[in-house]
């Protein structure tokens, strides 16, 4: 039978069978793309109201289904399968639901794994580029070269023997990992690491060394408050889940809820009863003129500030500090001789001068008061300074450490529910090894010890310079030499798409051809992929042996199933790192001595479920002998628990019942505000911070902002709002007159689901501007415009909204870069193709500063992303070449 009578004969069968699946991946080579997006091997995925209506009513098993990405939600999905094909999806329905006990319902992105894991644009077995040879070949074409399928011998082969031949010409630290380390290499010598912080921004220091560490009131005790203040929130997007829900309840409960932020975004318009708009970058100075209206008009609780705080006025500064550096002076510029009057600071931040007042007013009047911000406000040049203003005027208010009360960052997982974790797993038992070359700390996210002169690791916002230029910061040493050869990408799961997701694209574009060697393992041609020299393919967590763990918030742990087999030729991130390790001359048992069974096993039996009066812990599963020996060659103990393993199987889920009268309350700070004397906190004076000389010294000694003041004060950021002006004292606009700040989307966890047509089709990737702006410049909605920074160009659809405040633009990040290379416009909208590489604070990603222009685009009409072809590698004999272009790169 010929193929296209094959898939003809295929496409008429209404449900897809394991062994349909497997005999289309043997005629085939697995799934691939016809005309229209219909999937071979897939149609059951794509059309499942038509799989349903001929499934008999026993037909298949409700699997629980990982959600693993980072999108803050955790949420319980649930996978029919049916001869290992999952034919439909559905959420949480493993109890009534109800605000007390509320399901963990499933978002958009959730219910669309099956069509990531099943895709048709899921890697299958290995590849090279055409044109590679060691030392790289033609490295110009990554990102354009045609592929050429290998077998897992000869790529193994090829990573192996480029990494010997780099590590001995160049040195470990020629091989870079960026914004992850690999246990491998780890274990092999070491490798170029990175730090710094992402979706934190400015906020780790400044939590840690101004209040002692970041603390929200548990999610029952949001229905005592009388006000709720967010500062650039959006957590029905950002996520989705519980959060949202959670902040529901506080609102029918009583309280008045008020956004700040430059978008009414979707949360605000389901919750908000006042709208504050404020430009990016500006928080800080709209916060800096609500104290001073604070301070004139005694509005603030001088009582908590002189018992709790230091550095507030002259006569409670900490030790050694200069009375002269008090905030309430800096405010009413006693030194400088600059009031910072609502007036002032309108005109940073564009909010009018009474809403100013007002704001201040109602905030300092009302208790309890719960003032809490994401973390995007700090995603910004010179963040710390907003974390600083923000912290300061919530204290201001004396709402700490009381019920109804709390002054915090509020965000991701832990959005809405603090306090300890009611029910985790426990630890797998597998030994990790740290970088030898990171001189003895943990780099990576947050890192915190930037004193430390042994270790060799670039901040993320640097990495593509480091690789061009041969050079990096390194905190206190200054700039320091590097030899980058080799990008190894390949971790647990599926990669990283650090290209994508890291500022100036184009610039690591660049760095990704200048190097000898790329490495990646994906479950996609992500962007990260698309410019490798070698592609491994890599499981899901669907497809994990024995399944595995993930907490949900506070009060869920998640038990998910293996809903398939690995597919095609994908292997986990240990039989890579295994194989590798043979050919590296290691023993593989000494990297992973246990398997993934007893790891497993050792989760389950570990974990652990907060007692009834909350005083401790007990083990969360029942294990009996017959339970044990289902996790093959493992071993443990029988154990009595909360739940039988059985039951805990079938659910997928145990979620810790809830009243507001139980016993796992939390309210941040309780103890310190009780007792500081006996109670102090971890900064160096004991108190809340507001003066903070170790915060300042901190930041400056990662060498990129050395004159951050110990209080917060408001200086223009790098590519802020006055970044938009020619000349910023007469208002005399600039080459880009309009700041782009860039959002968590609908469609994507960061970079991950870009690839669904589904999402894609849904929720299209596009440029929201306010009517103002766009009839200055002739546009209308739907026109599509080119976005133009210094750093890049981009394409998008418009979307015309007066929800958006003059002035500023807003672009959902983690789109997957499509640039054209003759022209240097990125067509799919990548935010981080318009960002630039500004190092700032403690390495954070300043993305939400940032100024653009726009124009109508001229040239050729895109046609919507949802209608692109996907990066669809066609499965061919081993010794056929894979032809390139969008479709394949």
């Amino acid at each position: 039978m010929s193929k296209e009578n094959f898939i003809t004969e295929a496409l008429n069968e209404t449900v897809l069978s394991r062994r349909t699946f497997l005999k289309w991946s043997g005629a085939l080579g697995g799934a691939v793309a016809l005309t229209g997006g219909i999937d071979f091997g897939l149609q059951a995925a794509r059309t499942p109201l038509q799989a349903e209506e001929s499934l008999p009513p026993d037909e298949g098993q409700w699997m629980t289904a990982a959600c693993w990405h980072n999108c803050g939600g955790r949420c319980v999905n649930k996978a029919l399968v049916v001869d290992g094909v999952v034919v439909r999806q559905k959420t949480d329905d493993t109890h009534p639901d109800s605000p007390d006990f509320p399901q963990q319902r499933g978002c958009a992105r959730g219910r669309s794994q099956r069509q990531q894991v099943f895709g048709a644009d899921r890697l299958k077995y290995p590849m090279k580029r055409k044109n590679w040879e060691p030392g790289g070949g033609d490295k110009e074409l990554r990102g354009v070269d045609e592929w050429v399928r290998i077998e897992w011998d000869e790529a193994l082969d090829i990573v192996a023997s480029e990494l010997k031949r780099i590590q001995s010409e160049y040195g470990q630290a020629s091989i870079f990992t960026p914004r992850f380390e690999s246990a491998l290499l780890n274990f092999w010598g070491g490798s170029m690491s990175s730090w710094g912080v992402t979706s934190a921004g400015a906020w780790p220091q400044v939590d840690s060394l101004m209040a002692g560490g970041a603390g929200t009131n548990d999610r029952m005790d949001y229905r005592n408050t009388r006000l709720l203040v967010f500062f650039g929130s959006n957590p029905s997007v950002s996520s989705a889940g519980n959060p949202a829900y959670n902040y529901r309840q506080a609102k029918e409960a009583g309280a008045k809820v008020i956004f700040v932020d430059p978008f009414h975004n979707q949360t605000a318009q389901s919750l908000a009863d006042e709208w504050i708009p404020v430009r990016p970058g500006t928080d800080a100075a709209l916060l800096i003129g609500m104290a001073y209206h604070m301070i004139t008009n005694d509005l603030q609780d001088q009582e908590f500030l002189d018992k709790y705080t230091v550095g507030f006025d002259a006569d409670h500064m900490p030790d050694g500090a200069d009375p002269k550096e008090n905030f309430k002076d800096y405010v009413l510029g006693t030194y400088d001789g600059v009031p910072k009057t609502p007036e002032w600071a309108s005109e940073i931040c564009g909010t009018p001068p009474d809403m100013i007042r007002h704001f201040a007013t109602e905030v300092a009047t009302t208790k309890p008061m719960m003032w809490q911000s994401s973390w995007a406000p700090g995603r910004t040049s010179r963040g710390q300074q907003m974390a600083q203003a923000f912290y300061t005027v919530g204290w201001m208010t004396g709402n700490v450490g009381k019920s109804g009360a709390h002054v915090t960052p509020s965000a991701h997982s832990g959005a809405s529910y603090g306090g300890s974790t009611l029910v985790r797993s426990g630890g797998s038992g597998a030994p990790r090894f740290p970088n030898p070359l990171a001189g003895g700390v943990s780099l990576g996210y947050g890192f915190s010890a930037p004193e430390n002169t042994e270790f060799n690791g670039m901040a993320y916002e640097e990495m593509w310079d480091a690789v061009l230029n041969g050079e990096y910061h390194a905190t206190v040493r200054g700039v320091v030499p590097c030899d980058i050869r080799m990008i190894y990408i390949v971790r647990s799961g599926s990669g990283s798409n650090s290209l994508n997701q890291v500022s100036g694209i184009n610039r690591g574009i660049d760095a990704f051809r200048n190097v000898e060697f790329v490495v990646s393992n994906d479950i996609v041609l992500s962007t990260v992929s698309k410019y490798a020299d070698v592609v491994l393919p890599a499981t899901t967590l669907w497809e994990k042996e024995y399944g595995g763990f993930l907490g949900l918030n506070r009060e869920g742990l998640l038990f998910y199933d293996q809903i398939t087999e690995p597919l095609f030729e994908a292997r986990d991130e240990m039989w890579m790192d295994r194989e590798l390790a043979k050919r590296l001359d290691l023993d593989p048992d000494e990297i992973y001595p246990l398997s993934q069974a007893q790891m497993v096993l050792n989760q389950l039996a570990g974990a652990s479920v907060i007692t009834e009066d909350g005083s401790g812990y007990e083990p969360l599963v029942t294990l009996t002998a017959a339970d044990i020996a289902e996790f093959k060659g493992a071993e443990a103990e029988p154990q009595q628990g909360r739940i039988s393993y059985k039951d805990f199987r079938e659910r997928g889920v145990y979620q810790v019942p809830r009243s507001p009268k139980d016993a796992y309350g939390h309210i941040a700070k309780q103890a310190f505000i009780e007792d500081p004397e006996a109670n102090p906190l971890s900064t160096a004076s004991g108190k809340l911070e507001i003066h903070s000389q170790a915060l300042s010294d901190k930041i400056a000694a990662y060498g990129f902002i050395t004159d951050l003041p110990p209080v917060a004060q408001y200086h223009p950021p790098v590519e802020g709002v006055e970044a938009t002006y020619a000349n910023w004292e007469k208002k005399e606009k600039g080459e880009y007159p309009l700041q782009l700040y860039t959002i968590h989307y609908h469609r994507r966890s960061h970079s991950v689901f870009d690839n669904i047509p589904q999402l894609r089709e849904a929720f299209p990737q596009e440029f929201i501007m306010n009517p103002l702006d766009a009839e200055a410049r002739g546009l209308k909605h739907n026109d599509q415009v080119l976005i133009t920074s210094q750093h890049g160009q981009v394409i998008r659809p418009l979307a015309v909204s007066p929800l958006m405040i003059p002035g500023v633009v807003t672009l959902g990040e983690g789109a997957w870069v499509q640039r054209d290379d003759e022209t240097g416009i990125d067509h799919a909208g990548a935010t981080n193709s318009l960002n630039g590489n500004h190092l700032t604070g403690q390495g954070e990603e300043p993305w939400n500063t940032c100024v653009v222009e726009v124009e109508k685009w001229t040239g050729e009409p895109i046609a919507p992303d949802a209608e692109w072809p996907q990066r669809v590698i066609f499965d061919v004999p081993a010794d056929f070449i894979v032809g390139g272009g969008m479709q394949n790169g």
